[in-house]
């Protein structure tokens, strides 16, 4: 079911990956590496903690929401440590 909660997130959600491209570019500009992913972890810890401290549970969706960003995250961490660069 699509409600306005489930809107509302998913604005925030493209709001996050506008910001994370903007921060890239600056990031990118200083010489660290792997800018774009090092923000999206930074993101999907907000995020998570958001749903974590929510005062509801999004239809039902909270916990499998927060277990997606848990996947996501560690899939991240393994990716940078796979550089070799």
């Amino acid at each position: 079911m699509y409600t306005r909660r489930s809107a509302s997130v998913a604005s925030v959600a493209a709001l996050a990956g506008l910001c994370l491209v903007a921060n890239a570019g600056i990031a990118e500009a200083r010489g660290e590496k792997h800018p774009s992913i090092r923000k999206a972890l930074e993101a999907l810890r907000t995020a998570r903690f958001d749903l974590e401290h929510a005062d509801h549970d999004f239809g039902g969706h909270r916990r499998e929401a927060m277990e997606s960003i848990d996947r996501a995250m560690e899939q991240l961490q393994v990716a940078l440590r796979f550089d070799v660069r």
